[in-house]
């Protein structure tokens, strides 16, 4: 029996859906972060269960094929790369597996994924980043991100995942705390008042919206701060207060003021323009995002004379990006401020036949039910923790032709085509695409059919 403090060699077989290296020792599971399959390590055991351990690399002695040399200087403090040790092709191919064996093992489903679409870049593909801020025992800033299972920040002064510009925004942050002694926020005394910094970059037209989260109603000297970011940067558009004194791990709160600029910033996906809103939904990463609506709308196979639902819709891009194929579009989405968008974003591209409903995904579909609305197609883009059970019974109903899933998590994935299949659903087809090189998430898009007996 393994316990803690304990040293121990270990051969690394596999990685978790998290990413961390998995093996066995004297038949007992041991996790261990920041190792790869093929590695033989010494492990530090520091924590001991009585059917699994947990432990901390001391030394690769044997290091696997899959291993490069990490990037970023901050990689073992901080909690955003699972993958940063690895070649991007042994990541992908973890990446595959993972999804094939969730269809196979969670869903009981005889399904082999299409190829697996890596992502376009490797690095610097995230239009999107919240940076928590702390300060260090000497009173400076530290702005970065959080270590693993912990709030404490690690100090990132250039996150290789995101574009070049967040950099010299977060230094100017940095000089602006300093110089005039902005407090950042405790969560222990839920004193202070800076929290994060939450940046957006539009891709294709290199408008950026920076927000800074606060704990209170205003932000002390924020006209000097506005001035450095646009003397800085004209390349920003938009300066935002998003106000959050709850108590609470969830990085925006719901009230925004505009201090300069637009409260939106706009983009350009898939040939369509798109406002985008501190509080709404877009993909982080434009181009892959690009691969994967296209991979969505073949997937449709929308002929024009459709009704097609847009399920978790955001601010509408999904189901716009379809709508010029469809007779009639219907979106829904739960927060109001996104859907404000999704008309907006209808409007800015003259889409003529699509209709946003502000609902609960399952509540929606129960209305258009009572309504009598039979969508041809059903799109379905659920955060990770997927459909619920009503909403899954309610798709169902509807009797849609087909029902395109995009998923971050085929886990849950997996779990609601198993559902669906008991309704007379069959997953025809299944792609993973890598929205997140270094992170060990993977978007997967998947069609199913209804069956005619």
């Amino acid at each position: 029996m393994l316990k803690k403090n304990d040293e121990i060699a270990l051969n690394i077989d596999s990685c978790t859906a998290l990413g961390s290296g998995v093996g066995k020792y004297k038949g007992m599971t041991v996790f261990a972060a920041n190792t790869a399959p093929g590695d033989h390590v010494l492990l530090h055991i520091i924590k001991a269960k009585p059917n699994y351990a947990v432990g901390k690399v001391v030394k690769v002695i044997h290091p696997s094929k899959m291993r490069i040399t990490p990037a970023c200087n901050v990689f073992e403090k901080c909690g955003g790369c699972a993958f940063g040790h690895l070649n991007y092709k042994d990541e992908l191919q973890i990446k595959y597996t993972q999804v094939k064996d969730n269809f196979n093992r969670l869903g009981g489903l005889d399904i082999i994924p299409q190829p697996i679409i890596p992502s376009v870049s490797e690095n610097r593909y995230r239009n999107k980043a919240q940076f928590p801020v702390s300060t260090d025992k000497f009173g400076l800033a530290e702005i970065g991100f959080f270590a693993p299972h912990s709030h404490r920040v690690v100090d990132c002064a250039d996150c290789l995942l995101q574009p070049e510009d967040f950099k010299k925004i977060t230094d100017i942050f940095r000089n602006w705390i300093r110089i005039f002694k902005i407090p950042a926020y405790d969560e222990r005394s839920r004193k202070g008042i800076l929290r994060h910094i939450y940046l957006r970059k539009a891709v294709s037209t290199g408008e950026i919206m920076v927000c800074a989260v606060i704990n209170g109603n205003s932000l002390p000297y924020s006209d000097e701060l506005v001035f450095e970011l646009t003397d800085a940067m004209p390349s920003i558009k938009s300066i935002i207060l998003n106000i959050n004194k709850k108590d609470t791990n969830v990085v925006l709160g719901d009230k925004c003021i505009t201090l300069y600029g637009k409260d939106y910033i706009t983009d350009i996906l898939c040939g369509l323009k798109f406002n985008i809103s501190p509080l709404s939904f877009y993909q982080v990463n434009h181009d892959t995002a690009e691969i994967l609506y296209k991979k969505a709308a073949e997937y449709a196979d929308l002929k024009g004379d459709e009704t097609l639902l847009d399920l978790y819709c955001g601010t509408g891009t999904i189901g716009l990006t379809m709508a010029n194929k469809a007779k009639s579009l219907i979106g829904v989405e739960i927060i109001p401020q996104a859907v404000e968008n999704a008309n907006r974003n209808a409007e800015l591209n003259g889409v003529k036949n699509a209709r946003f409903i502000c609902a609960d995904a399952a509540k929606a579909a129960e209305m258009l039910e009572s309504e009598g609305v039979r969508p041809d197609v059903i799109v379905v883009d659920p955060p990770r923790k997927g459909c619920d059970e009503s909403l899954i019974g309610t798709i169902a109903k509807m009797n849609p032709e087909r029902i395109v899933y995009v998923s971050c998590d085929s886990a849950t994935l997996a779990r609601d085509c198993k559902r669906l299949k008991e309704y007379g659903y069959e997953v025809k087809e299944a792609t993973p695409v890598d929205m997140f090189p270094r992170a060990p998430h993977c978007e997967t898009v998947a069609v199913l059919s209804k069956i005619h007996n």
